[in-house]
């Protein structure tokens, strides 16, 4: 299995899934929790996210074909939603609106949609038209989980983060990874245009 393509792979999806937004969400809800049930929660959270984008991915040849979708039209689509989201990232425009007497937030709201939202779910359906042979499908799989894995780490030390970066360094870090997300998003609009034009 190609390292680089893991990486690249790892990379992408890690951007995806906003870390430091999520983090940054995590941490201001489990406020006041005590550190075992939030260590607790980080790992529920942690699997959700990871089931989530693993059934996204391996039935996403199923959906295109069942919605009549090409995948240049659908890149276009996750493209713009993607842009959105970095819009909302880098101006500072996200919030976490929790459900009122919920228990259980692992996997509703923080697995879905704050980590795994409308762009990354499309991205996932996006990657696994793309995929094509259980090779790429191996590396995709590789760098997802991964990329969850990081996530994962991020939120089960949330409270020594948070006391390393403080807030505001949360905030930066939020901000970087819209601009990187919105690079991202741009190449999928470009990449849908341009086969759509052909």
């Amino acid at each position: 299995m190609p390292v680089e393509a893991v990486i690249g792979v790892f990379v992408k999806f890690l951007v995806l899934l906003t870390p430091f937004f999520i983090l940054s969400v995590f941490v201001t809800v489990t406020d006041g929790m005590e550190l075992k049930a939030r260590k607790h929660l980080a790992k529920k959270t942690t699997l959700a996210i990871w089931v989530i984008s693993l059934v996204i991915y391996f039935f996403g040849n199923a959906l295109f074909t069942y919605m009549g979708l090409t995948i240049p039209a659908f890149q276009a689509g996750t493209g713009i939603l993607l842009l959105l989201s970095s819009i909302g990232l880098v101006r500072g425009g996200g919030s976490a609106v929790l459900p009122e007497n919920s228990e259980d937030i692992s996997v509703v709201p923080l697995a879905i949609p704050y980590t795994v939202g409308p762009g990354t779910l499309g991205a996932l359906l996006v990657m696994s038209a793309e995929a094509g042979s259980w090779g790429n499908r191996l590396i995709d799989i590789a760098g997802i989980t991964v990329a969850v894995a990081v996530i994962g780490v991020l939120l089960f030390f949330s409270e020594g983060l948070l006391k390393l970066l403080k807030r505001k360094g949360l905030d930066i870090l939020s901000k970087l990874t819209g601009l990187f997300l919105a690079s991202l998003a741009a190449q999928l609009i470009l990449n849908g245009l341009s086969s759509i034009l052909k």
